[in-house]
């Protein structure tokens, strides 16, 4: 369990994740990313274990700075965000091969990105879009989208109640956050 900071200094997030701000989610999944990041970077690679995520070298924009990058342009929802997270457990699960590391994270997230608002949104951008926003070429985001898909065996719509365990889930593991208490506005 986390030492909570002074109540003053918490960010209160709302209780439904639907409501929060695409941008403070941003930072808990951030946070949890270079937390992942930080393990997996330990772990020697074998032959053999590089994915079509892998890439020669870790770009030289952070993972914070590339996720909010993600939610301004592709302009990213709370579903869609909490789907990408869903996605790194099930890939993980159903390809031990992938771990989410400095060579790997920026081209999942893109993929991620694109795969979950075309599977949960009405209204999404081009491949060509997607491919400027993540600095990739349009045919390497197909071909890691659809790496992604097959790899989850087609299902990227999680429940809602899975997207809600996702949601305290990191607001409970982050540093100087908390939800709300029920009843409350919502406002913050």
């Amino acid at each position: 369990k986390k030492a909570r900071p002074e109540p003053g200094s918490l960010k209160v997030m709302p209780l439904k994740y639907e409501t929060c701000n695409p941008k403070d989610l941003g930072v808990l999944i951030a946070n949890m990313l270079m937390e992942l990041i930080r393990i997996n970077d330990q772990i020697p690679l074998r032959d053999g274990r590089l994915t079509r995520f892998h890439s020669r070298a870790p770009p030289g924009i952070s993972v914070s700075d590339y996720l909010q990058r993600l939610i301004q342009h592709a302009t990213l929802s709370p579903p869609i965000m909490l789907s990408m997270v869903y996605y790194i457990d099930k890939l993980c699960t159903e390809y031990p091969a992938f771990t989410v590391n400095s060579l790997t994270v920026h081209r999942f997230l893109i993929a991620a990105a694109t795969v979950a608002a075309k599977g949960l949104s009405d209204s999404f951008w081009t491949n060509p879009t997607y491919a400027r926003i993540g600095g990739i070429p349009v045919t390497e985001l197909a071909t890691l989208e659809l790496e992604l898909l097959q790899r989850v065996d087609y299902k990227i719509v999680p429940k809602p109640e899975v997207l809600e365990e996702y949601y305290a889930s990191l607001v409970e593991r982050a540093e100087g956050y908390i939800l709300e208490e029920s009843g409350g506005s919502g406002s913050d």
